[in-house]
């Protein structure tokens, strides 16, 4: 096959998700496909992704490096002819010439269903989830609300638009404030006193406007991924200060990671069952990682879902998939394998 990998984008997962598509992409040429990696945002105009079909042998194989902050988004939309355009050039047109897009992206339109919906149109094939799903995930009001009315827990939340609102009443302490529709915990802040508040939410309105203020729930962190609508081994994150933030995600050697976890049989099962729910009232695609807090009293709070999960080297879905017998080319392979045509 032919195979575009879609990666970074503007978005502020951006270099997160060269990581991964470096990784992903070295995994497909390994499995015998020509493969072309491309930036999302700069296009073909990005000087260290050139477009070139390539084969494993025929060059060095790709590699990134995911620095400790977030990158800053204003010097990349600099680098761009066009800075107000999501798409670089010839992106759409390559991918229409090869047999599969693999997304690579995390955030921004390669998450929030816009990207989906447009492949859509030009009949591009690709993998994850489709428009709607994507979108559904990715704003984490709708997605909760979804969540509470099927009967699956998640924290107690309050959304704030910090363009025209001010902070709703109520509010109780400890909580998190994090952007509505980010991943990797960027913007995200833990709030342990009032006082806190304020520079939380500047803190996420850096990102964007609408903010969630969530309960903190005191627990352990669980993370299932889902293949093919089945659950594979639960894992536990313990980052070894702080909490799972970017830095803890992406650094090594910061957070201890437990797979498959060491917990009693019935809190497996009702993690595994629930990741399930969650993925199927989400209308989530062939593969997805649903994120958990687990209290004292064995309740499981799901946080989020996420529709592209990271293929880094500190990744959490290509972990519980070699729990479970699958060597990370054939993830990679298999999720390829699975790319649709256009859906909804």
């Amino acid at each position: 096959m032919k195979i575009v990998v879609l990666a970074g984008g503007l978005s502020p997962e951006r270099d997160v998700s060269f990581s991964s598509g470096a990784l992903i992409a070295n995994a497909l040429m390994e499995n015998g496909h020509e493969v072309m990696l491309l930036d999302l945002f700069l296009g073909t105009d990005h000087p260290d992704f050139p477009p070139v079909f390539r084969k494993s042998g025929e060059a060095p194989p790709y590699s990134f490096q995911i620095p400790e902050k977030a990158p800053d988004l204003a010097a990349v939309r600099a680098m761009s002819p066009d800075p107000e355009s999501l798409i670089g050039p010839g992106i759409l047109e390559h991918c229409r010439a090869a047999d599969a897009a693999f997304l690579a992206l995390h955030g921004s339109i390669g998450e929030n269903g816009q990207l989906q919906a447009l492949l859509d149109l030009w009949g591009i094939r690709y993998t994850g989830t489709g428009s709607v799903g994507s979108m559904l995930a990715m704003d984490k009001d709708l997605s909760k609300q979804l969540l509470r009315a099927n009967g699956i827990l998640t924290p107690n939340w309050k959304r704030l638009d910090l363009s025209t609102g001010t902070p709703p009443e109520g509010i109780s302490f400890p909580c998190v404030v994090k952007p509505c529709g980010c991943g990797s915990s960027v913007g995200v802040t833990m709030v342990e006193e009032p006082s806190g508040l304020r520079s939380a939410l500047e803190e996420a309105k850096k990102y964007e406007d609408a903010v969630l203020i969530e309960e903190k729930i005191e627990g352990r962190e669980f993370s299932v991924g889902i293949l093919d609508g089945k659950a594979l081994p639960v894992i536990e994150i313990r980052p070894l200060a702080g909490f799972y933030d970017y830095k803890n995600k992406y650094q090594q050697g910061l957070t201890e990671e437990i797979c498959p976890a060491q917990i009693p049989d019935s809190l497996r099962e009702l993690l595994q069952r629930s990741a399930e729910e969650v993925h199927r009232v989400l209308r989530l695609g062939f593969y997805s990682r649903v994120d958990f807090l687990a209290d004292e009293e064995g309740r499981a709070f799901c946080l989020e879902a996420n529709t592209l999960p990271g293929m880094t080297p500190q990744s959490l879905l290509p972990q519980e998939a070699r729990a479970a017998g699958i060597s990370y080319r054939e993830l990679c392979e298999k999720i390829v394998r699975a790319a649709g045509g256009p859906r909804r």
